[in-house]
């Protein structure tokens, strides 16, 4: 691990996309960039070095479900999260805000905090700005995330606002709970729902406060492609511009493409390894079901244009043939195909900014998208 400080270089810009580099304590980020999700301290069915190998630079792990098990402290215990789970790159961990939005029913919120109900055991739990940034700490998280309270979907403008202000108000305890350590950065969540207004405010309030990157949560949560397109483009001018930008748990590629091109700059979202398990693939031409019975004596590669292991070496036909028989090496291929996938669109998209192409690049990605799987002949 290296002692450089933390920090974000703006290296390059086509329209309003962005290129750029994010130092952290064990490494560097290439942006845009796609971070595969390893909530509980693996991304599924892959090995660190099957990740690696997709391109992955970056990954993020959940405080909520490692506080619970093993715990947090466990894990500082054995050289922190880096070390558990021999992944030698940054980590982001998520806060815990969605999860416990999620928990409605299990949870309950005031200023101080939140008090919830493990959706494990039962055991009641109290989780503060504080503590989450502790937590974070002893998992020894390149970039630590304020606590938030994710706002649900729909709600009015009056309920997004109280929520908002209540996420301000625990992104100041944040702060002052963070200990500055060289390669190491706290981010800051902008809330406010769909309501410009509100998503300006939270943006000036968190500027205010003063942070090493910004993310833009609360989104990609039922609003539509064309709604959250539209509240990122209200949103991004408030947020300092040589600061890193995150979009929280936004994923179909189109999402990514129409994000970079207003100047997001990092992403994550559980939509290609949950989609390999479940026999959904990710190609040049739209998504494909690999269970369906047109793929069963296809000799075609996953996606023809696609290098990944999977693909070089497996047909459509063998891989739908371990998803009918329930083989576990199924959804190992399409998971690592599908991460493949979201890399190289990242690296396509970053080397359109570099050559000043990015308008041009995204429409060729959209087109192709847009034009369907071709059966075999």
């Amino acid at each position: 691990m290296t002692e450089a400080a933390f920090g974000f270089e703006l290296l390059a810009t086509s329209g309003a996309a962005r290129r750029g580099r994010l130092a952290c304590a064990h490494g560097t980020v290439e942006t845009p960039a796609f971070m595969p999700v390893g909530t509980a301290a693996t991304v599924k069915a892959l090995r660190p070095e099957d990740v690696r190998a997709a391109g992955a630079e970056m990954i993020l792990a959940n405080t909520y479900h490692l506080m619970l098990r093993p715990g947090s402290e466990v894990i500082a215990e054995l050289g922190g999260l880096h070390r558990f789970m021999n992944w030698p790159g940054p980590i982001l961990t998520d806060s815990g805000g969605f999860q416990v939005m999620s928990l409605s029913e299990l949870r309950k919120i005031t200023e101080a905090g939140v008090t919830f109900r493990s959706h494990i055991d039962g055991t009641m739990y109290d989780l503060t700005p504080e503590r989450a940034v502790e937590i974070q700490r002893q998992l020894d998280a390149d970039v630590t995330m304020v606590l938030d309270e994710c706002t649900s979907f729909p709600a009015s403008e009056d309920e997004a606002a109280v929520s908002m202000r209540l996420s301000m108000t625990w992104a100041a305890r944040s702060k002052d709970a963070f200990a500055d350590r060289p390669g190491y950065g706290l981010f800051g969540i902008c809330q406010g729902s769909v309501y410009p207004d509100l998503r300006e405010e939270s943006a000036k309030a968190l500027t205010g406060i003063g942070f090493d990157g910004y993310a833009v949560g609360g989104l990609a949560i039922g609003e539509g492609q064309e709604v959250m397109l539209a509240t990122l483009a209200a949103t991004l001018p408030h947020l300092p511009a040589q600061s890193p930008r995150y979009l929280m748990g936004s994923g179909l590629p189109t999402d990514l493409i129409g994000a970079v091109a207003l100047g997001v700059d990092m992403f994550d979202c559980v939509l290609p390894t949950r989609s390999g398990r479940t026999g959904k693939g990710f190609t040049h031409r739209g998504a494909i079901n690999i269970r369906n019975a047109r793929h069963a004596r296809d000799p075609r590669p996953i996606d023809a244009e696609c290098k990944c292991p999977a693909c070089t070496g497996f047909s459509r036909a063998y891989v739908h043939h371990l998803f009918r028989n329930e083989e576990m090496l199924g959804g190992m291929l399409l998971t690592a195909h599908n991460l493949h996938f979201y890399q190289d669109l990242m690296r396509s998209l970053r080397a359109a900014i570099e050559a000043d192409r990015f308008e041009a690049v995204a429409e060729e990605w959209c087109r192709g998208l847009a034009l369907g799987d071709i059966e075999a002949l």
